[in-house]
């Protein structure tokens, strides 16, 4: 619709052109320059460049019923859980302040191969079940009543509970003791490395109360302990404990070190900007001094 008047003002307006000739009273000139028209539009028309198929440009609309838009990363934008908020708030204070080596012995734990051992041993005296409590009391009872010997006893199994751990500890009966790091309330456990250093009881502290409380079917479990175990199972365990009471008992520079008073990014420039101007102004004066 467009095309025709732009080239009926280019014979308007162009000298070459005899638009002015054409009279209102003669049809025949309106013919003519109709069909000037269109064979000057079909000309145009004409050479526009015939573009291919495979390789024709389909840009996407992203207003408002358009394509959909890309996923974009919005972690940044999120208002996080308050939980989430307070944990982080939690780490970077620990960061910031100091921490006295009590509270900070906890951040030193054994390691993954030493944590997979560790576990590997625990698995094999996981205690029972109800269910599997109840069945074997059964059977003794059934056994009893019926004046058979008693076949089924009571199993080797992991102590958990900080109460029942505790005593263990001040009986020594506990061959080996299994902290987790992450108590919360920490003055829960906090005690507990100092008693069995006392009492000469080999511990270790693991990262994760949930990896301990899934050995004793509980969400968490701040400590467990091992008292015996299997003839089988003995060279493992005295394996372990002899490393741990190096590692943690015997260990005096682990009961001495502080921790925390890490400073952010910013405060660690002050304090370096600060630093360089003090020697800078030592410097000076040391050379007033000689002069």
């Amino acid at each position: 619709f467009s095309a025709p008047f732009f080239w009926l003002k280019v014979l308007c307006f162009s000298p070459a052109r005899s638009f002015w000739r054409v009279s209102v009273f003669n049809p025949q000139a309106w013919v003519r320059l109709a069909r000037k028209l269109r064979l000057l539009h079909w000309r145009r028309a004409k050479k526009k460049v015939q573009k291919s198929s495979l390789f024709e440009k389909t840009p996407k609309n992203f207003r408002i019923g358009g394509d959909i838009r890309p996923t974009t990363d919005l972690t940044r934008f999120v208002k996080w859980p308050k939980y989430v908020r307070l944990q982080r708030m939690k780490k970077i204070m620990l960061t910031r302040l100091k921490v006295p080596p009590a509270l900070n012995q906890f951040n030193t734990a054994i390691d993954k191969n030493q944590a997979a051992s560790l576990l590997k041993l625990l698995k094999k005296y996981v205690p029972e079940t109800k269910d599997e409590k109840k069945k074997r009391l059964l059977e003794t009872a059934q056994q009893k009543k019926d004046g058979q010997e008693v076949k089924s006893k009571k199993p080797i199994v992991i102590k958990y509970g900080l109460n029942h751990v505790t005593t263990l500890i001040e009986q020594k009966a506990a061959k080996l003791v299994v902290i987790a790091h992450d108590v919360d309330p920490i003055e829960l456990v906090c005690w507990m490395p100092a008693l069995c250093r006392k009492k000469e009881v080999a511990y270790c502290i693991i990262k994760g109360k949930s990896r301990l409380g899934q050995l004793v079917h509980k969400k968490t479990a701040s400590c467990i302990a091992l008292t015996t175990v299997r003839q089988e199972d003995k060279p493992d365990l005295d394996k372990l404990a002899n490393n741990f009471m190096a590692q943690f008992n015997d260990n005096a520079e682990l009961r001495r070190r502080w921790g925390g008073g890490i400073m952010g990014l910013k405060s660690q420039h002050v304090m370096a900007r600060r630093e360089r101007a003090i020697q800078l102004e030592q410097a000076k004066k040391m050379g007033l001094g000689f002069a």
